[in-house]
Order: structure tokens, then sequence, then C-alpha cells
């Protein structure tokens, strides 16, 4: 029986390693050039299995980003954008570099972020061949800007609306494709390709007034109405003791499903397997725009044309209404993360190094990361805050949440675009045409884990395996026209309303 390229690459790497694979790259690639005639870049793999320092160090960013977002750092003095903290605690890792000649693929995917990535992997493992393209570099967009919480559910769907939505039996499944099964992708990627991303285990959801304990204990009974047990209710005591050292919270769900990690490592994990699979990257290459051909879909670049046989997944988040037809269904907003310099000791804040998320309008999320640093995220804006009113702002909710903090101080921050859908869940399309389209967004800020394991039902959908992705698409979701313009004006309204129904009721728990 013949063995293809892309089955020997792969046996190769498992028997051999990643070192004798990159010595063996070079031949490999002259044989399918000669066999193909495609443009596969010969590339040493073993630079691209992302390297977690010790601590951060601070140096110029290599990412491409959208002009609307930026990066700061404590000392920088030119015009130079610094890396955020996560570009900053990794190892340099090599740029792709964009493709010089019409390719073509079974499958393209555009968009370099952790569902594009995730796909891309997914679909090599099954010997299908795939061109990954990004515009700017690999972990520039919201897969490497983000808070690094791994929560269940999809988007802002928890286990409640789930049930509402589905039947019994739909709502276990879904509940655990988004929690149980999200999470261990996550965990079993790690193992299967041998990179590191700081995964950490379990999660608290901490109430900001004494009448969202209410919702928090029915978050617990309806995960057990799904067979989920990984959720437990703890009082104030209980929770300042063990858990996170301060006195605003009256109460916690702890969930040992949840977890977080550093999400532009575990990005370029996935996309260092994609590539030991023999996949073909190009980043720096933006996508013009997609037709359907005879027998083929064609994605025009600025470097040319790739020609896809089998499908497209479009994994460009909030750039989506670039290349669908119709009014979008979702609304773009902005949101922040900073990182402190080093503190005396970290436990002293978190004794249970877990996560933190809490119950206000304007959430809170924070967690340890390494050098006795503290993460800290929130804010959700239409328009794009300045570094200035971003640390302001953060810094202020650091001293609310640890009064006894002397003087903190930001090291790091940096903006990110995320999108939001109206109902709150996240919107999954695949076209009708001979060659699909795949289509994902509107994770709303929660989708770190989720997008990983929705990449997977993308690819089973393809090869027929289960119906994993079409039961996304089950999922109704309203028309927003002009989304995208709308933003600036939609989300201050937005708030404000949600604003004033917290001040009315403010046991109401609603969060942004």
């Amino acid at each position: 029986m013949a063995m293809n390229r892309r089955d020997f690459i792969s046996t190769a790497a498992t028997f051999a390693g990643a070192g004798v694979l990159s010595s063996i790259l070079p031949s490999a690639s002259l044989l399918a050039q000669a066999l193909t005639a495609v443009d596969t870049p010969v590339i040493n793999i073993n630079p691209f299995r992302p390297t977690l320092l010790q601590d951060a160090q601070y140096r110029t960013s290599r990412l491409g980003l959208d002009p609307r977002i930026w990066n700061w750092h404590r000392d920088m003095t030119t015009n130079a954008m610094p890396a955020n903290y996560y570009e900053a605690s990794l190892a340099d890792w090599p740029a792709f570099g964009s493709f010089s000649r019409d390719q073509s693929c079974e499958v393209a995917v555009i968009g370099g972020g952790l569902l594009g990535a995730s796909t891309a992997l997914h679909l090599a493992e099954k010997g299908i061949d795939v061109i990954l393209v990004e515009k700017d570099n690999i972990g520039s967009g919201a897969s490497g800007r983000n808070g690094g919480q791994m929560t269940p559910g999809i988007a802002r769907w928890e286990a409640e609306t789930i049930l509402e939505k589905f039947s019994l039996d739909e709502a276990k499944r879904l509940w655990r494709f988004a929690s149980i099964e999200a999470m261990e992708l996550v965990d079993e990627l790690r193992e299967r390709y041998g990179f590191e991303c700081d995964r950490k285990y379990g999660h608290i959801t901490a109430a900001i007034h004494p009448g969202h304990m209410g919702p928090l204990v029915a978050n617990v009974d309806a995960r057990r109405q799904l067979g989920d047990r990984a959720v437990k209710v703890i009082g104030p005591h209980e929770l300042q003791e063990e858990y996170v050292c301060s006195s605003i919270y009256h109460g916690a769900n702890i969930d040992s499903i949840g977890g977080q990690v550093q999400p532009l490592a575990l990005l370029r994990g996935l996309v260092y397997g994609f590539v030991r699979l023999g996949g073909r990257v190009y980043d720096s290459t933006k996508v013009k725009g997609i037709r359907q051909d005879v027998s083929s879909t064609v994605i025009e670049t600025e470097r040319g044309l790739i020609r896809a046989s089998k499908a497209v997944v479009l994994g460009v988040h909030g750039s989506t209404d670039e290349f669908i037809s119709g009014p979008s269904t979702t609304v773009p907003f902005f949101t922040y993360v900073a990182v402190t310099s080093p503190l005396v000791d970290i436990k002293k804040l978190i004794p249970s190094d877990l996560p933190v998320y809490d119950t206000q309008l304007q959430i809170d999320y924070y967690r340890a990361v390494r050098g006795n640093r503290l993460l800290f995220g929130g804010q959700g804006t239409g328009n794009s805050w300045s570094p200035r009113d971003v640390n302001n702002y953060l810094l202020d909710r650091i001293r609310t949440v640890f009064p006894y903090l002397e003087k903190p101080e930001l090291e790091y921050s940096w903006g990110g675009i995320s999108d939001l859908t109206l109902n709150g869940a996240t919107d999954a399309r695949k076209s009708g045409d001979n060659i699909p389209v795949y289509m994902v967004h509107g994770w709303s800020g929660h989708g770190v884990a989720q997008t990983v394991r929705v990449g997977k039902a993308i690819s089973d959908d393809l090869i027929g395996r289960n119906r994993d992705f079409a039961m996304l698409t089950c999922i109704d979701h309203t028309r927003i026209p002009l989304g995208s313009y709308l933003s600036p004006v939609a989300i201050p309204l937005i708030k404000g309303a949600l604003g004033v129904i917290s001040t009315i009721n403010p046991a109401d728990m609603v969060s942004f």
C-alpha cells in the first residue's frame, strides 16, 4: 500500500521526533514539488514549538496589529510597538512569509487564530491537504490577546440558557461539547504535540452582590440537570480564606472544569502541530475576496490565487462581514487587559491559584501569571480607549478588589477587539455550496477552549463523521444591519440601559 507525503511526514514525526523530521523535510519537499508542483516552504520545524520564558522580557512586537488596537509598556520610549505580555513571555517565533504563486489545496483556512489553527490541524490529522493564511502574523488578533480564561458554555450561553433552548438530550450533548470536551481537547493536543502553554485547572465565579448568589445556585442546579457535577457553591468566608483574599465578594461558584492558559502559546502550539504534519502556512497574506468557480472555490489574495477543492473555513473573527453577504449578526467591541509588575507574593492574593470572574455588570477577570504578576482585565467599549484611560481604569479596579496592595503598578497593558451576538451564543454557519464555506464568529469574549473544539467539529463535519457542527448551526441569530458601524453608538446604549436596570435592582445578575 502506498504512503502519501502527509502520511510519511506524520509517521516520521511520531517515530523520529521533530529533530529528525526537520532534517528530512528538504528531501520530502523536493519530492513533493516534483510530484505536485506546489509552492511548499522548506522550514525547520523546531523553532515553531512555543517556548515559555521564566518571565516576560521587554521587546518590540513582531506581530502585525490592527491599527485600532495598541500595546503599552511602562518603559516604552519610542514609537515602536512593544510586545504585549504574552508575546514578551515567549521566545521569538519565526514568521512564515507570503506565498509567491498560485496554489491549490483541498481546504483553505482563512485566519490564523485558534479556530483556524485548530481546524487546519484536525484536517491535517485526517490527511487532508490544507493551506492556512493570515493577513497579519499568527496571534496578532484576539486569539493572542485575550484574558486566557477557559470557561464552559457557548460564548455567553451557560447551562440554564442551553436547557431553555434545547431538549434535555440535545442540551446535554451541547453542554458536554462546550465544557468537558473543549477542555479535554486542549489537553490532548498539548500532550500529542509536546508543547507547553501554562495550562491550569479550575475557575471561580465570584458574586459581587448578595443577590447574585441565587443565580449562581441556579447555574449549579442547571448543570446538575445536564449531568455536570463539576461545580460547587461556597460562602464568603471560605472564599476569602481559601480561594481569593478579597472582602468584596459574597460567595462564589468553584468550577473544576474551567481553567486558564497562555493563549498565544496555545495558538502557536496548534500551528506547530499543523506544520509538523506538513501543513502550509502563510502570514502577511491578506485575502481580498472569495468566489465560486466551476470546480473549486477561489480565494483571491494580494499575492495570488488559492483554489480549494473541498471547503473554505473563515476564522477571521471581527472581519467576517468582509466575506459574507447580507446583514451581520455581530457587533464588535473593544476590551482590555493589563499585567502588573512582579508582586511580593501572588499567593497572598489568590491562594487557590484559580482565575476569577465576578458578576458585576462590567465584569472584572483576573489570574496569577508567571513571575508573581497579576493579569487583570475588563471593560467593553464601542471605541478604543487610550492606554492612559485603560491603565487608570484597571488600576482602580485592582485597588478595589485588593485594597491592601501597596501602590500596584502596571507593566503591560493592551487592547483587543471581540464581537458579540444579540442572543449571546456563537454564530456558526455552513453555506449550501458544492464547496461549502464554514464560518464561526460572535464569541463575546468567551471562547478560548471552545474555538479549539469547534475547529475539530468543522473537520468532523467535512468528512461526515458526526453532526456536532450541525448542532451549532441550529441556533437562531438576529441580523444586525451595519453592525460594525453601529458599535460606537450601540455599545454605550446597551451598557447604559443595563446600568439603569442594575441600579434599580442590583440583585439582578446581568454581565456585559
